[in-house]
């Protein structure tokens, strides 16, 4: 499966920003699809992640700020940022977790830098 995250870019603290994460590939389906970020120099870190029933998890820093979604017809997952704070200054990577007719497994898109002035 092949991820293509979209939408990052240079806003000002209290703006939005979408992303959004293209998944493409023979897959039978994605049970989780999310967004992690990575700050410099350390682990990457979840963000969100939406089960196919439409279950979310948010990380406590992001929760009341960012919404994700899906939409399974276009193998598309999203994730609205409001009041993006110079905290939220991060590459942004999407991921897919899918199942294949002979494997299964996690795949990640390119990331997408998130850029918030103050």
């Amino acid at each position: 499966v092949q991820l293509q995250a979209s939408g990052g870019g240079l806003v000002q603290a209290g703006e939005s920003l979408t992303l959004s994460c293209v998944a493409s590939g023979n897959v039978f389906g994605m049970p989780h699809m999310g967004w992690s970020r990575q700050y410099p120099g350390k682990q990457r870190e979840l963000v969100a992640d939406i089960k196919s029933d439409g279950t979310r998890v948010y990380a406590d820093s992001v929760k009341s700020r960012f919404t994700i979604s899906r939409d399974d017809s276009k193998n598309m997952v999203s994730l609205q940022m409001n009041s993006l704070q110079p905290d939220d200054t991060a590459v942004y990577y999407c991921y897919a977790d899918y199942q294949a007719k002979y494997q299964r497994g996690r795949s990640w898109g390119q990331g997408t830098l998130v850029t918030v002035s103050s």
